[in-house]
């Protein structure tokens, strides 16, 4: 097997080949290329890091970032749990009027307003014979 060297592996790298676009009816040529692996390879990677970094641009800076399964502006998490809050609150106050409009109700017709507690307590006496 050929061993492969550093230098000539370079030396391919920057070999110059000539690329020729030609009008298929008249031969004539249209344009000139002087072109090498290497240069070849560079332009190559310039065009794929540049379309990579306006893609990633496109979609950090523009809305379509909310399209992104996952992705969670920490301003709307907040806003979310705030709302959550307010929601919560406003079932208790729902709650709390509904029981006392029921009550006044209940007094209005003449019932108890709420049941009484009737469990007896078991209080402890004291047995005080120091006398």
């Amino acid at each position: 097997m050929a061993k492969l060297d550093a230098g000539s592996t370079l030396k391919r790298l920057r070999n110059r080949y000539r690329l020729v676009v030609m009008n298929d009816d008249t031969y004539e040529e249209v344009v000139t290329f002087k072109l090498s692996r290497l240069s070849v390879y560079i332009g190559l990677s310039t065009i794929f890091v540049v379309l990579v970094g306006l893609t990633v641009a496109l979609i950090v800076f523009t809305p379509l970032r909310y399209y992104i399964p996952g992705y969670d502006d920490l301003k709307i998490g907040r806003e979310y749990r705030q709302m959550k809050y307010k929601v919560d609150e406003l079932e208790k106050q729902a709650q709390n009027q509904a029981s006392y409009i029921e009550n006044i109700k209940k007094v209005l017709q003449g019932g108890p307003a709420m049941a009484l507690d009737t469990t007896e307590l078991q209080v402890p006496r004291d047995d005080v014979s120091n006398d």
